[in-house]
């Protein structure tokens, strides 16, 4: 089985699995107060242009998302997030299970827009019953999106100001950030989610580490008791140079960037192949994830070969699902499955 349905599928970079055993038996303080973790911290700084970023390592993403949420959210509040979003589809109700209610609205190819974010602020805080109601207490977006689509610099930055002005911290979810970044029609870098979001994540799980994300908190005014809070919803790790030696590799010379490129390089070629032998698309993807919409028995015939994810049924015949690459698939399986959908 030829497996394409996530990006988590491998383990890790050899150059990770190579630090991690020469660092084997190495003393160090635990709780990402090591060395390695200190190391990663000021590489990522340096990309963000911020010498003071916070910079907090996690065990993984749901603990990513809910801990940052648990740290900004009062008792009554809830999180802004487009309907499709990664904390309201994908994490067991995690955020739900902190005592914070995800408040949707309908995406925009995945996303949302500055647009939703004030009419639920307005809405909320216009209604003479507000206080029986969840408020609205910070706003969760991800680059990529669940669809694969991307903020343009210009979006981020008018939701970035919609949120200053109602006063609701902008959390942006990374986990797949490196392939957003290096995407052809991308526009960010980690120097502008510095200045336009409150906290970032920038994920390791997904892209080319073994395990872990990172948490950046560009200002000072949400840092408050963040560890506490880590520690408490599980998300700090006692051998703690296990993520920043990762963090670390990942960030030398580029490789972060690099590995990333290389999954959204053969995720475009698969997506020309999809178009070429007459297959839609659910949503224009530039990223390591597609989305084609193929006749169910044409998906049939590849699932005898290749995984990939159901993602929802297009009419009676045709199903729109995603095949994912990442860091560490191998172009010799993209080019099989190229002639296999050439020969369907």
């Amino acid at each position: 089985m030829i497996r394409f349905e996530s990006d988590y599928l491998e383990g890790a970079h050899p150059a990770i699995l190579k630090k991690m055993a020469e660092t084997n038996l190495e003393q160090t303080p635990g709780y990402g107060l090591d060395p390695y973790c200190e190391s990663a911290r000021e590489s990522i700084r340096r990309l963000c242009r911020n010498d003071g970023a916070d910079v907090q390592f996690l065990v993984g993403g749901t603990q990513a998302n809910l801990t940052v949420a648990a740290s900004i959210l009062r008792p009554h509040q809830g999180v802004v997030a487009a309907d499709t979003g990664h904390v309201n589809c994908h994490e067991s109700g995690a955020i739900e299970a902190t005592g914070h209610k995800v408040l949707t609205a309908k995406n925009e190819n995945g996303k949302l827009t500055a647009r939703q974010v004030r009419r639920i602020y307005d809405e909320h805080w216009g209604d003479a019953n507000r206080e029986h109601m969840v408020q609205p207490g910070m706003v969760y977006v991800s680059h990529p999106t669940e669809f694969g689509t991307l903020y343009t610099k210009a979006e981020l930055r008018d939701l970035s100001g919609v949120c200053r002005e109602c006063g609701l911290p902008l959390y942006l979810d990374g986990a797949r950030l490196g392939y957003g970044f290096m995407a052809e029609e991308n526009d960010l870098t980690l120097a502008d989610l510095a200045k336009l979001c409150d906290v970032f994540s920038i994920g390791g799980t997904k892209v080319g580490a073994l395990f872990g994300e990172a948490v950046v908190i560009p200002g000072e005014g949400l840092r408050q008791d963040f560890r506490y809070i880590l520690k408490q919803r599980g998300g700090m790790l006692a051998k703690g140079r296990l993520l920043g030696i990762q963090f670390d590799v990942l960030f030398r010379d580029g490789l972060y960037f690099k590995i990333s490129e290389h999954a959204d390089r053969l995720a475009v070629k698969l997506k020309k192949a999809f178009l070429a032998k007459g297959f839609p698309l659910l949503c224009d993807s530039g990223t390591n994830q597609q989305f084609p919409i193929l006749p169910d028995g044409a998906l049939a015939v590849l699932a005898k070969k290749y995984s990939f994810s159901f993602w929802k049924k297009a009419d009676a015949s045709h199903s729109a699902v995603r095949f994912c690459t990442s860091w560490a698939t191998r172009e010799s399986d993209v080019d099989e499955l190229i002639r296999d959908l050439a020969a369907l």
